[in-house]
Parts: structure tokens; sequence; C-alpha cells
């Protein structure tokens, strides 16, 4: 293979740029939760702040990993990385709003810019099992760099995200101002801290995540209060639409997390509400109870017939069903009311795949691919794409994607093995040859 710069271009970039996937052995497996509707969501609870900060609204990502602890992280300066148990215990849009706030705040006072400088040290102190994606703009033009991958022991993922108190400062004074201008009440921002009152007192073993990332102590709640209370009295915006998607995102968190039959229990049988209801529906699917999950689902729907989200959910507890055929037309109506949810199409390339129809799994290819270049960061839709590459004879494509899913997934071994099989069978000098051989060059060393 002749030595030379690594380009990283087009639909490798996006696969290595702006995200983060944590499955270290040293971790229970974590990952990220993709949800069209819970991303739709988090972006519209976060919209307010990022145009009180200046920010453009696709500038950031806003997503959630998959872990029961209480924790907010940034990485890159592109994405705000929410852990599901701290989604789930803050139980206001403002609690929430809080915390993206604050977050925000890190990412445009540079807090990131030294760790950034440091990653050379963090990666020779830890293994592989985080893969952190940076990239750096090359000769003026808007090719990325070389991507970095590190993986992290669970104490090593808390000391490289540990702020420093001087920087928890920062982030509060600017993270109120952030609220302040959006027209949100910034006391929230306590009532969180209030959830970690008392951590320091505890030993490290017992401490929340956040309390170890996010250095508490009675100066820093101190001084948080008072700048809160220089802008008591501030008009504050009615935030009902959004409180509406927050129930309804709060709904899924604690239907999909939970035990449905724990749930199903202590639901209050009088509740008709709409976020009841979604609760329903996706317990009773959990449990297997297809006609009573469709009962449910079809109320939702009979209210709100243009909801793709909704549309989207029944496509996948039909395709979790067995009902490939109903599936793909719930998919099919979800696509046409949101085109641009790449997580929709990759749920509808999906249920293409399970008809098991030669016409299914060309139509499935089509679509799949399409949501690979809208977001590559999904590895159940690249596992779906290989599939289809694969099911179309085009086995090189199928490996390429594969190789692309493992560096994703932190697997750089399998990563580098499957680029370098791409390599063999795709047509050498072909934009899926160059980005095999990209791959493979990025993962070598990381393979050994």
């Amino acid at each position: 293979m002749p030595s030379r710069k690594p380009r990283f271009p087009g639909r490798l970039t996006g696969l290595l740029l702006g995200f983060l996937w944590l499955s270290s052995a040293a971790v229970s497996a974590q990952s990220l939760i993709r949800d069209a509707e819970i991303e739709h969501t988090l972006k519209r609870i976060a919209a307010p702040l990022f145009r009180s900060a200046g920010v453009g609204a696709n500038d950031i990502d806003i997503l959630v990993v998959n872990d029961r602890t209480l924790n907010a992280f940034v990485l890159n300066g592109r994405a705000i990385f929410l852990h599901s148990g701290l989604v789930t215990r803050l139980k206001t849009v403002e609690m929430l709003q809080s915390v993206i706030a604050h977050e925000l705040a890190h990412i445009t006072s540079g807090h990131l810019v030294q760790r950034a400088l440091n990653l050379g040290n963090a990666r020779s102190a830890i293994g592989i099992g985080l893969l952190l994606s940076l990239a750096a703009s090359v000769g003026g033009n808007s090719d990325a760099a070389a991507g970095i991958a590190i993986g992290t022991s669970g104490a090593a993922i808390n000391n490289f995200l540990a702020h420093t108190r001087a920087e928890e400062a920062v982030a509060d004074q600017i993270g109120v101002r952030y609220m302040v201008r959006a027209k949100i009440d910034p006391k929230a921002a306590t009532d969180v801290l209030e959830i970690f009152r008392g951590q320091e007192a505890l030993s490290a073993s017992r401490q929340d995540a956040y309390a170890r990332s996010h250095p508490l102590s009675q100066d820093r709640i101190r001084a948080l209060k008072g700048q809160i209370a220089a802008h008591g009295g501030a008009k504050t915006v009615d935030q009902t639409d959004l409180v509406y998607w927050h129930k309804r995102m709060q709904a899924k968190f604690t239907a999909f997390l939970g035990n449905p039959s724990y749930i199903l229990r202590h639901l209050d049988n009088n509740d008709t509400s709409e976020a009841a209801t979604l609760t329903r529906a996706i317990a009773y699917h959990r449990q297997g109870d297809l006609k009573s999950s469709m009962q449910y689902m079809n109320n939702l729907l009979a209210a709100r017939p243009d909801d793709a989200y909704y549309h989207e959910l029944k496509g996948q507890i039909l395709l979790e069903g067995r009902n490939a055929p109903a599936a793909v037309a719930s998919y099919r109506k979800a696509g046409a009311l949101a085109p641009h949810e790449p997580l929709i199409l990759a749920g509808l390339g999906r249920a293409l795949l399970s008809l098991k129809t030669k016409i299914g799994d060309q139509q499935a290819l089509k679509v799949l691919r399409r949501a690979r270049d809208m977001d590559a960061r999904d590895a159940r839709m690249l596992r779906d794409l290989a599939v289809a590459w694969a099911k179309s004879g085009n086995n090189g494509m199928a490996s390429l994607v594969t190789a692309e899913r493992y560096a994703l997934l932190g697997q750089f071994k399998d990563a580098y093995a499957n680029a370098i099989r791409a390599e063999g069978l795709l047509p050498r000098g072909s934009a899926g040859w160059l980005q095999a051989e990209d791959i493979a060059g990025a993962t070598k060393s990381f393979a050994k």
C-alpha cells in the first residue's frame, strides 16, 4: 500500500466526524440511543439556547448514551452527550435545558482545546474502547484530516472528561446567561445541582459520574445562586410546546428502559393522557402483546394522523412483531411526513429487507444508502446496508460498510480486516476502494 496523506473524503468524513461510541470491556456495554423522535425533541429543547449562544442549529448534535448513571459531557466541540439516566431523572424541560446550557458553555468557552492537545498523553495511558473523532481542516479546504481513536476504562473516562472547578464556575456563569437570554428560568440550574448535593462527602466509587466529572462545592453552588438571584424577576417565555415534547420523550424512555410489567401495574387506570397512552403502547409491545400495543398506537394516530414519529413507532412495533408488510407501510408514511430523518429511512430499509423479496432487497439498498449519506453514525443501519449490498451481489461494498461499522464500534481489528478484504474485492482506484484504503490506514496501528 503506498504511503500518502489520509483523505477521509465524503462518506468516511461523515463516519469519523463528530460522534462517540463507548464499547470498553472495562465498562458495562454502552452505546448511543439512536431514536429519531428523541433526537428531534432534544434539538427542539436546545434550540432557544443555541440561538442565545449564537450557535447554528445544526452545528452541535445532542446525543444520548445508553447508561443509567447520571452524567453529561462534551468531547469534540461538535456534540453534547447526555446519559439516559440523567435525562430521565430531570423532570422538567428547564432542568434539562440548564444541563444543555452548561455543557454548551464548556464548548463555547474553549474548555476542550487543552484537552485535545493532551490527547497523546491520554491515549498512551489507556486502551482502546472509546472512539473519539476529531478533525482538522487541511490546506484551507473542507476535507477532514485524520480521526483520532482512543479507548478508556471507566476511571480513565472520568479523568479525561473531568472539568476543573474554575471551568465549572465559568460554565455556570455562561450557562445562566444563555438561559436568561432565552427567557428560561435559570433557577432550574440549582435544582439540578441539588440532586448531587453531598456527593463530595462520598467515596469516589459511590459518587455519581456527574459529580466526578463536574466537581461540586458549596462555594460553586453559592456563586451560582448569586448569579441567578442577580437575574431574578426576568421575564420567562411560555414553553408549553416543549413541555409536550418533553413528556413524550420521558414516556419513551420510561417504557423502553423500564420493566414493562411494573410500568403497566403502576399506571393509573384513569390516566388517559397522551403520554400514558404512548407508555402503554410501548410496554405492551415489549411484553409481546401486539394486539393491545396496536390498539393504543391506533388511538395515538387517530388523534395525530400526521405525526411522523408515531407512524415510525408503529412501524417498529409491527416489524418486531414480524409483520413486515404492514411495517413497510407505516415506515413509508413516516418517511413521507419526515423525509429528512435518516433514522426513519433506516427503519424503512430494515423493514424492506424483512420482506425477503428481490424487489424489497433492491429498494432497501436504495433507501439505506440514502440514510447512510445523511447520517453514518447508526451501527444498526450500517449492518443492514452491508446485508443489502451482499444480497445485491456486491461483496466488496458489503465488506467496506462492515469495516465502517466496526470502526464506529471501536472494534479496530475487525474494521482493519474488513477494509483489507474490501480493497481486494473493489475495483482499484474506485471511490469504494479509496475509502477502504483510508479505513485500513486509519485502523492498522490500532488493530495491532
